[in-house]
């Protein structure tokens, strides 16, 4: 099913030889290999670098309908690839320069069912900020299909079913990138941190992880993810920050705030220069950690990481 009042995601958008982001919304297995699989073949056809990046069942619904043309598609396990969405746009970025010059068609479903609520807010994210990453890119078709089940609306981040065509795609991000992020529970336990803390910090957090049941090498990977963003705090946020640790959806979260303000919207997501001051730590947590959620704003920023407990 398409969403109503907007254009057909198959119709003629212009120029091929930028960035078109479209999505559909699809009721059903059916309706999903419906629009999915005409727009796989026509890229094959074309002879375009064709791509899906999927739960495994939609996969597996694909690889069926295409036969033997499903060998020449590239498949990618979204909920593996893209379990924290902040990885996603890395792995897009990666696809293109292996692949320079030439035309790009992809599916991929950021927002899949089954993720948790910020799960699904950091997809929401990750879709206004492909505009951002991927405007002046080479050609590069992606389409994302949402199903019905998660009552959510694709359009306002997809510049093909947007009302207004020409938004300003960087203010659509800045909006979501600066909004806080739900309040930390009154239940959390909290530590306040200064250069002087950081070590301590970093020890009472892998000590609570330990307690939770965070088997020993994840430990060691949240504490190292939370030592480089409370050491970009003291660097770069006023010098001191504020730790909070709790439970949620079955991950351990810790939520790090501070005075400070980003100034990137992709912070995370593009390697930062090897002589840039800042940006290596988030991109790290990424790479580390199950979630990522980063807001930034005139209050300050938070960096909310996340460890799946099971």
């Amino acid at each position: 099913m398409l969403i109503d009042s907007a254009p057909d995601p198959d119709a003629p958008s212009g120029s091929r030889s930028g960035f078109q982001h479209d999505a559909f919304v699809y009721a059903d297995d059916e309706e999903f290999v419906h629009r999915a699989a005409p727009f796989l073949r026509d890229g094959l056809i074309a002879g375009e670098v064709v791509l899906a990046a999927l739960p495994e069942e939609r996969i597996a619904l694909l690889r069926k309908e295409l036969g033997d043309l499903a060998d020449e598609v590239t498949f990618i396990d979204i909920t593996v690839a893209g379990r924290n969405p902040a990885r996603i746009i890395p792995l897009w970025a990666d696809i293109l320069r292996e692949h320079d010059g030439r035309p790009i068609r992809a599916l991929g479903e950021p927002a899949y069912p089954g993720r948790s609520a910020a799960e699904y807010a950091e997809a929401k994210l990750h879709e206004a900020l492909l505009n951002v990453a991927f405007e002046h890119s080479g050609p590069f078709r992606l389409r994302c299909p949402y199903s019905v089940t998660l009552g959510l609306d694709p359009a306002p981040n997809h510049p093909a079913l947007a009302c207004q065509p020409a938004r300003d795609w960087d203010d659509v991000a800045l909006t979501l990138f600066g909004a806080p992020l739900a309040g930390v529970p009154e239940t959390a336990e909290q530590r306040e941190f200064g250069l002087a803390e950081l070590t301590g910090v970093r020890r009472w957090a892998a000590d609570r992880a330990r307690s939770y049941g965070l088997p020993a090498d994840r430990v060691d990977d949240l504490a190292l993810a939370l030592h480089e963003i409370c050491t970009n705090s003291v660097r770069f946020g006023g010098g001191r920050g504020t730790l909070s640790l709790w439970t949620q959806d079955r991950s351990l979260v810790l939520d790090i705030a501070d005075r400070g303000r980003i100034g990137d919207l992709l912070v995370g997501r593009v390697m930062p220069p090897t002589d840039s001051l800042g940006g290596r730590g988030v991109w790290l947590a990424n790479q580390l950690c199950d979630l990522v959620q980063i807001r930034s704003g005139e209050t300050g920023t938070q960096v909310r990481l996340h460890a799946r407990l099971d």
